[in-house]
């Protein structure tokens, strides 16, 4: 039995209710199910075996895709797949339960860098949530290992919801404590580079040009108000066209 055969197997054998599934034979399909019975699993242990293969198959695939290293420059914008980025920390826009996204295969932020992590990232998040024993409040900032990424650690905040698409003062003020938050947090762990993503745009309805706005403004305010942070590279990472043209603009 191959790598990622026994690691389907091992995902499979953990419910009955896929008794009797078949595994594709192509290798894409083999992958996008792997990373669907991750995707909908919830946070238990594994075993060593487990982990061991699982980081080996995403360290290929990561290797596959490529890590990006990007030039020490105070502030600039990347376009692509954040889950490339070596830098300290990348920024992951989570939902209030802070477990991932839990639909597979979906294609938020939250699910990619779930799925290119490993189910060590959902573990952890489950054990500093039942610490906590609530839901994580809007604009707030919670640090965790990495795992099987390029970057040292991922950044977890909850942004403001605007399902009508048009935001309030106090959603507004959400929004850049997110930013706020996400910074002290990084210089509370001595880190010298983040990649933010947009938080709040698309699944959360936060419109992207005052949302972009509002992230360079609370940056630039940051490092005016903490001349002696740590922090010295910023990336604006973005995935949409729309969204590199205004960073574009603001920077």
């Amino acid at each position: 039995m191959n790598r990622l055969d026994f690691l389907i197997n091992y995902l499979l054998k953990e419910d009955s209710q896929y008794s009797g599934m078949q595994v594709p034979n192509n290798v894409e399909a083999r992958r996008d199910l792997f990373r669907a019975l991750r995707n909908v699993r919830m946070p238990k242990p594994v075993s060593e075996d487990f982990l061991r293969l699982q980081d080996e198959e995403l360290q290929e695939q990561l290797n596959e895709k490529g890590i990006v290293e990007l030039p020490d420059v105070p502030m600039q914008i990347w376009q692509g797949d954040i889950t490339r980025l070596k830098v300290d920390a990348i920024v992951n826009a989570a939902n209030r339960q802070m477990l991932g996204c839990f639909h597979p295969l979906h294609k938020c932020i939250d699910n990619a860098i779930h799925s290119a992590a490993g189910v060590q990232l959902r573990q952890e998040c489950y054990e500093l949530m039942q610490k906590q024993g609530y839901e994580e409040p809007t604009g707030n900032a919670k640090i965790t290992r990495a795992y099987n990424l390029p970057c040292k650690y991922v950044i977890h905040t909850v942004g403001p919801i605007v399902p009508d698409g048009v935001p309030t003062d106090f959603q507004k003020e959400q929004l850049s404590s997110c930013y706020r938050a996400i910074m002290a947090c990084a210089d509370e762990n001595n880190l010298e580079s983040i990649a933010f993503c947009c938080i709040s745009t698309g699944e959360f309805c936060f419109p992207n040009e005052l949302a972009a706005e509002i992230a360079v403004k609370t940056v630039k305010d940051y490092f005016a108000a903490h001349p002696n942070t740590h922090l010295k590279h910023i990336v604006f990472n973005v995935f949409k066209d729309v969204d590199k043209e205004i960073y574009q603009r603001l920077l």
